[in-house]
């Protein structure tokens, strides 16, 4: 599924909404040990964020990329700017910004993917943000997680995925290195009784 999708989408699938953690089994090192929050699901495919996969890259890194300050003279960041996370959203157009926000911010480029969580992709709320507006909770993330018609389902039916209603305090959450198992005892287990499950044929 494509962001042009997203923006179109007419119809919610069972995954919508829900977050998807990676079987101790996934051979693929793209979502090995993640958390992905799925945006939208349909006939069409489905698309989602890693939120629990750091970027080395920092805001002030992505403003001198998008030539909004000029690293010939200081830069000041507001207080909550200069901290401002940047996380690997997914593998699919790695390169491009995706700022995943609470409703308190809204543009014209905004697209509500729930009824507390929008999605923003324009340099819009980046300036927001670099300025001191912009949302109370918010996190970019560079690329997304997509898969094509039927290709997630597939993969849930494989075993290669555990789905659960998504947490949005755990979507926000800065602390990285423990989502993942914040994420599978939310439903009451840990990745030692999957390993323990997925070694058994």
């Amino acid at each position: 599924m494509s962001l042009s999708t997203l923006k179109n989408r007419r119809e919610r699938g069972f995954f919508d909404g829900q977050f998807l953690i990676a079987m101790p089994g996934m051979e693929d090192s793209n979502f090995f040990r993640t958390v992905i929050y799925i945006c939208a699901h349909s006939d069409a495919g489905a698309m989602g964020f890693i939120i629990n996969r750091a970027q080395s890259l920092t805001f002030t890194d992505v403003l001198l990329h998008l030539e909004m300050v000029n690293d010939q003279e200081p830069i000041v960041l507001p207080e909550h700017a200069r901290d401002f996370p940047i996380q690997t959203g997914g593998p699919v157009e790695s390169g491009r910004g995706f700022v995943l926000h609470s409703d308190d911010y809204i543009s014209d480029s905004s697209i509500p993917i729930s009824d507390d969580i929008c999605l923003t992709a324009t340099l819009d709320i980046v300036r927001a943000i670099s300025k001191g507006g912009g949302p109370k909770r918010a996190t970019m993330m560079l690329g997304y997680s997509s898969w094509g018609a039927g290709q997630l389902e597939m993969e849930v039916a494989s075993n290669g995925w555990l789905t659960c209603a998504a947490n949005e305090a755990l979507i926000f959450d800065r602390n990285l290195d423990d989502k993942y198992e914040r994420a599978l005892a939310g439903m009451g287990i840990t990745a030692a009784m999957l390993s323990a499950e997925a070694g058994h044929a």
